[in-house]
């Protein structure tokens, strides 16, 4: 016997070298529960991340907007009203009041990380005798472009906005037969018009959106729309995606504004989103219980059919402090080497599954995240639930009378 080695220690390799068959079925168990939970887990973050990437890199986290028009009632002298039903009045483009204020208030608070105007309006594209309906855009590039990240999205030309410059959806390009450096005449509902540069096309991946997609300067807008000096939206970028809603509550709550988070105009995808965390935390706790039984059945049985040798060691001095620790080391190395086998083994199937399912279009369904702390959180997990699963047949073996279990 090694006397740098604790008895303990010594008495819980051997009895897991002697039940080889034993040990080799409840790692094989314990590897595959860790697998589906690595797999499982970083396929979901993956998604995720696909997901946050498509919609958050084409529009802001928070949109500030102008209050809605709302119909007063008419009332006579004697408070009477004219008609108990109002009519919502239609809701024309109107800029948002002291907006300068209300951004750099936005911009001051802390979970805010960037903020841009922007003006919007429906405009005519119109290019020799084709001509198509638009939803104009006028942005500063040098704010806006951290918020809805335009130039990922160019395939043709520069996200140039100059004064004289127009980014439109390559399918607009496409409808009005426009490339890069062409000119076309844009006309907004105020009757104003500008002959402008086709500096650049889009691809947001979405035919709808390319087709509807037109992006100038924010003067450039203010001059069309005819709204000098002021912005339809404040665009707002916050620094943990998921607290948008509550800092869009602050906003409207602090000014008279309107102010929608990407999780309220999302909703459907944010709660198909959650859902499938909370799918992944359901699969990783029916996972770890399977496993915990799996390891506390092993170590019933071994603690029976080792009650001779239990009764001999006792026998012999062991301490039942010492007896209880023999199975709970067991517990810990088979959760331990079973997380180390099934991280590997998850990671494996993770990289051949992003290997061979593609979208469509032929691009990766998902980024490959190969997170450590993933498999670090795993191992750990498992070696807690094995020492835990190893409690009760440990406190059983520390409990046999060594008289009665050497008589058998």
């Amino acid at each position: 016997m090694n006397p740098l080695v604790p008895f303990d220690w010594i008495a819980a390799l051997r009895f897991l070298r002697e039940g080889r068959m034993q040990t080799l079925f409840i790692l094989a168990g314990i590897a595959v529960g860790v697998a589906v939970i690595v797999f499982m887990s970083a396929m979901l973050a993956g998604l995720e991340q696909n997901f946050i990437r498509r919609v958050l890199t084409s529009q802001p986290h928070i949109q500030i907007l102008p209050p809605d028009q709302v119909a007063r009632p008419l009332r006579f002298e004697r408070g009477v009203h004219a008609d108990p039903i109002v009519q919502r009045p239609s809701q024309r483009i109107r800029s948002i009041d002291q907006w300068q204020a209300i951004m750099a208030d936005a911009h001051a608070m802390e979970e805010v990380a960037v903020t841009s105007p922007t003006m919007s309006g429906s405009a005519l594209v119109v290019r020799g005798e084709a001509s198509r309906s638009v939803n104009l855009t006028g942005v500063l590039p040098e704010s806006y472009f951290e918020i809805v990240r335009l130039p990922d999205h160019i395939v043709a030309g520069q996200p140039r906005l100059t004064s004289e410059d127009i980014v439109v959806g390559v399918d607009l390009a496409r409808e009005i037969g426009a490339i890069v450096g062409d000119k076309i005449n844009v006309t907004a509902g105020s009757g104003a018009r500008r002959t402008l540069n086709v500096a650049g096309l889009l691809d947001f991946g979405n035919k709808g959106a390319n087709l509807r997609a037109a992006f100038v300067s924010l003067r450039t807008a203010q001059s069309l729309i005819g709204m000098v000096g002021g912005v339809t939206a404040i665009d707002v970028t916050v620094k943990d995606i998921y607290a948008a809603e509550i800092v869009a509550r602050r906003i409207s709550a602090a000014h008279v504004v309107q102010a929608d988070s990407w999780i309220k105009t999302n909703a459907q995808f944010f709660s198909a989103m959650r859902a499938q965390i909370a799918t992944n935390t359901l699969i990783r706790v029916f996972v770890a219980l399977s496993v915990a039984f799996g390891i506390a059945a092993v170590l019933v049985v071994s603690v029976i059919q080792r009650s001779k040798d239990i009764g001999i060691l006792r026998a012999m001095g062991a301490r039942r402090g010492q007896i209880m620790r023999v199975f709970l080391i067991q517990g810990g190395l088979l959760g331990f080497g079973g997380s180390l086998i099934g991280a590997v083994l998850g990671l494996g199937a993770l990289v051949y599954w992003h290997a061979i399912a593609r979208q469509a279009d032929g691009k990766e369904l998902f980024p490959l995240i190969l997170d450590p702390m993933l498999v670090a959180g795993a191992a750990v997990l498992a070696t807690i639930i094995g020492v835990m699963a190893a409690a009760m047949p440990a406190l059983r073996a520390a409990r046999l009378d060594p008289v009665v279990a050497i008589r058998g």
